[in-house]
């Protein structure tokens, strides 16, 4: 079967602010269809990306025909990522996921709740009195602060953290220039150079973090390397404190659109599934794989759609109505991603997200928009640029 193309620009202004239409006409056309200005295939129903994203024959890493080049202006950059395991696939990545599993437990981040209640309440406190944008005073300290102190790195570092982080992670964007690229590269130098230090001081003198942790587990007697263990400090730093930012943007702005229903497990559940952060993830594909009457040939590459697959009406209903009160049965969203490469940090997501609203809507329950908001243009990310309030 031939595959429907579709002609979209990530970029288009209509498509940032809403591309929840587009991944609705591309759903009706089919599971899998043909995105001409990614070049490759994307999945848009649930069960296309859900089973691309379980089967074992797609990966995260590119065939050797397809592996990137070195580029020296962004050799650093480049390095990072060869050492994440978000990039990597099993033998290696079960190694590395393991070590990280053994220090990222249940036990550690449910320790972490009064950490979280005493910042959410210090940046509560501090919040201005006429209209503000929530982003800067709240939502990014927030999850930046708590990673900060998970793996043992100075809160005093934050601006800094925030910076490099969003430097990098411009990387993935649409529409990527070299003065993304140039300043990623000197942010990865940057943010390299500062966790080598803290990790040569660390070695001598462990304490109760997970990077300490990191650096003393071992699996099978074989300890993680400097570059691992730099890139995986990098990947949870990043990863841990950017999604989180724009969930609780994109949270309290649903939220206040249907009157601050109560924060319970179901209306985080809902705020995850109506406007992820995070609408793109990529896989390889190993081998010719037919998926739901296409064939998808080995060495190309394919888009899940995680945003178009949480609003598929095959399996949630009304998707495009934001429901607190969905039941978690009926909300099987896929915003963590699913098989091998779930979100790690998915329970501290989750905890910080239950900790940090129903703070917010305690202290504000009467919370009104200062102003419209407006989605940056940041795609395959979607979060605001800001979020204006008035309490």
């Amino acid at each position: 079967m031939a595959m429907h193309h579709i002609h979209q620009s990530p970029t288009d202004p209509d498509f940032v602010q809403n591309p929840y239409p587009v991944y609705d006409a591309m759903r009706a056309k089919a599971d899998v269809v043909f995105w001409e200005d990614y070049a490759m295939p994307a999945a848009v129903s649930h069960r296309a990306v859900r089973q691309i994203m379980t089967d074992k024959r797609f990966g995260r890493t590119p065939p050797p025909q397809k592996a990137p080049t070195l580029q020296n202006h962004i050799r650093t950059w480049m390095g990072i990522e060869a050492n994440s395991m978000l990039e990597l696939e099993p033998p290696r990545h079960t190694r590395l996921r393991s070590l990280v599993l053994r220090a990222f437990t249940s036990r550690t981040v449910a320790n972490l709740a009064p950490d979280i209640e005493a910042v959410a309440d210090e940046l509560i406190a501090a919040l201005p009195t006429s209209d503000f944008d929530l982003l800067d005073h709240f939502a990014k300290p927030l999850p930046v602060r708590i990673i900060a102190r998970l793996l043992g790195v100075p809160e005093s570092a934050a601006p800094d953290l925030l910076a490099w982080s969003n430097a990098m992670v411009a990387m993935y964007q649409a529409g990527r220039t070299q003065a993304i690229e140039d300043a990623a590269e000197q942010a990865s130098q940057d943010f390299s150079q500062f966790l080598q230090d803290i990790i040569a001081h660390k070695r001598g003198n462990p304490s109760n973090d997970l990077l300490s942790t990191l650096i003393a587990a071992r699996d099978e007697g074989d300890r993680l390397s400097d570059a691992e263990l730099t890139s995986t400090a990098i990947l949870l730093l990043n990863a841990g404190h950017e999604a989180t930012v724009h969930t609780l943007g994109n949270g309290v702005l649903a939220l206040s659109q249907n009157g601050w229903p109560a924060i319970t497990d179901t209306s985080i559940e809902e705020i995850l599934r109506f406007d992820p952060p995070l609408h793109m993830f990529t896989r390889w594909v190993a081998e010719d794989v037919d998926v739901f009457g296409i064939t998808l040939p080995a060495g190309s590459e394919v888009a899940c759609m995680l945003a178009a697959a949480n609003h598929d009406p095959a399996v949630f209903t009304d998707p495009g109505t934001f429901d607190p009160n969905r039941s978690r049965k009926d909300n099987p969203h896929l915003s963590f991603g699913a098989g091998i490469h779930f979100c790690v940090g998915a329970p501290l997501a989750r905890l910080e997200l239950d900790i940090g609203l129903k703070k917010l809507r305690a202290h504000m329950p009467s919370l009104q928009l200062a102003k419209p908001p407006v989605y940056g243009d940041t795609y395959h990310f979607h979060g605001l640029t800001e979020l204006r309030i008035q309490p």
